[in-house]
């Protein structure tokens, strides 16, 4: 069975094609590094790191590129809040940006392309929509015309006609249409600028990204990704203004994840009602706040609560006790491969339908079940949640079980096998008296904790 994503684009499954055979380009719209990220960014960016993950296991080439906007209107201003450069104020952020990332076991891009390092290319497209009638000059800026892109709104299905300004549509009286957007905004007394030929001034954000796409990727793309609330303006004027310059598809596949709610309310910081992701790693490990993020599709809205995440620790903690009870067992049963692959192909199912992290997760639940009932497969388990980005903590020395201990949990499991219950309780009570392990038997199997 061949990959199919769920289109923005077309509103439907496709199976994937790359352009280039066995290559994915794949861009993923950053962060405004003006604040630490919230447990939205959170979302996002693991969904399309797994996304990511799987692709390569499925043998793609993933050239993976990530943006940073490192100028905007909340930048500027929060730099004047602070008394800082606006340098000084990014790279604070975008530092904090990888301290989170990382803790929740994220990837690195290929490339993290900061928006400032591309003025030149995008004054070259303004300059090419200029000449070529997409867009316009009024009092040193320029505004593209979206009556002239015959096909706007077809991302976000909107009529232009009967669209309502949105958020992040800037209103302005200079423009010919209330929607046609900023490619080139004047700079204001005490504000950075870049000199143009249109006057000092700096990019609108639409632009940025399509610059930065074209530079690093090239005119049409594979895989272009963010969170739902992009969809419209942002993406849909990404595909007008780069459409227009180069004449070819932007993108051929958009994919865009649902929204973390609180109370079934958008999470935002513009609400105030969000997390930062370093306030929740107070409480938990990265690991299981990655596991939480993936246990519901990516395309369905995810509603966030700590006793959520709670749910989400106890679960991983039975795989990992699952993993540390049959780690030493050797596959050596006639039958488990083919029993096994059962399992595999249920989780490659899962993911080739649209990358759902769902099925995925609860196929990793029924082979840990098998697991501790037959001791077989946990290689398997390891495989398939590595491809998620788990099983990524180090166990520390008091999870690490010692030879003798192993022996001791094997010879019980046959003694359970075998239904010698006398000789399974007495080795229930020395791995306690001697060693202070405490065995549970459990629906699913055995567990084993430290007293």
């Amino acid at each position: 069975m061949s990959i199919r994503i769920h289109n923005t684009l077309t509103n439907k499954k496709e199976e994937f094609v790359p352009v280039i055979n066995g290559q994915v380009s794949f861009y993923v719209c950053g962060v405004t590094v003006y604040d630490y990220c919230h447990i939205g960014h959170a979302r996002a960016y693991v969904v399309f790191d797994y996304i990511r993950r799987y692709l390569e296991y499925q043998g793609y080439k993933v050239r993976y590129t990530q943006n940073f906007t490192d100028i905007d209107d909340k930048i500027i201003a929060r730099a004047n809040e602070r008394g800082v450069s606006i340098q000084e104020l990014t790279r604070e952020y975008i530092s904090a940006y990888f301290e989170d990332m990382d803790k929740l076991y994220i990837k690195r891009a290929d490339s993290y392309p900061k928006a400032t390092e591309y003025i030149n290319e995008m004054q070259d497209i303004i300059k090419s929509l200029i000449k070529n009638n997409y867009a316009y000059i009024i009092d040193e800026e320029v505004f593209f015309s979206v009556e002239k892109s015959s096909d706007y709104g077809k991302l976000s299905k909107k009529v232009l006609d009967d669209l309502v300004a949105g958020s992040r549509v800037e209103v302005s009286d200079k423009k010919r249409n209330p929607f046609d957007f900023i490619l080139w905004k004047k700079a204001k007394a005490g504000e950075p600028g870049w000199d143009s030929p249109w006057g000092n001034g700096r990019p609108g954000w639409h632009i940025e990204c399509s610059a930065m796409v074209n530079k690093e990727l090239g005119d049409t793309i594979d895989i272009h990704a963010g969170g739902e609330d992009l969809v419209f303006p942002h993406h849909e004027n990404e595909i007008a203004q780069s459409e227009s310059y180069t004449g070819k598809p932007f993108a051929n596949y958009w994919i865009h994840n649902g929204f973390v709610n609180i109370r079934n309310e958008k999470m935002a910081k513009s609400k105030k009602n969000f997390f930062t992701i370093r306030k929740v790693l107070e409480k938990y490990n990265g690991e299981t706040i990655r596991f939480f993020l993936m246990r519901v599709h990516y395309r369905t809205p995810l509603n966030f609560s700590f006793e959520g995440i709670d749910e989400s620790a106890q679960a991983l903690e039975r795989l990992y006790n699952t993993i540390k009870l049959h780690k030493n067992v050797k596959q050596n049963s006639d039958n488990t491969s083919e029993e096994l692959k059962v399992f595999n192909d249920k989780f490659v199912k899962a993911m080739d339908d649209d990358f759902n992290s769902a099925e995925a997760t609860g196929v990793l639940f029924e082979l840990n079940k098998y697991i501790n009932k037959t001791g077989y497969g946990v290689d398997l388990l390891l495989k398939l949640g590595k491809i998620l980005g788990l099983f990524n903590i180090e166990q520390d020395s008091d999870a690490v079980l010692t030879e003798e201990i192993q022996s001791l949990l094997d010879e019980r499991m046959i003694a359970k096998k075998e239904r010698n219950y006398e000789k399974a309780d007495l080795i229930r009570e020395r791995l306690f008296n001697e060693h202070s392990i405490i065995i549970e038997d459990t629906i699913e199997g055995v567990r084993w904790k430290r007293k």
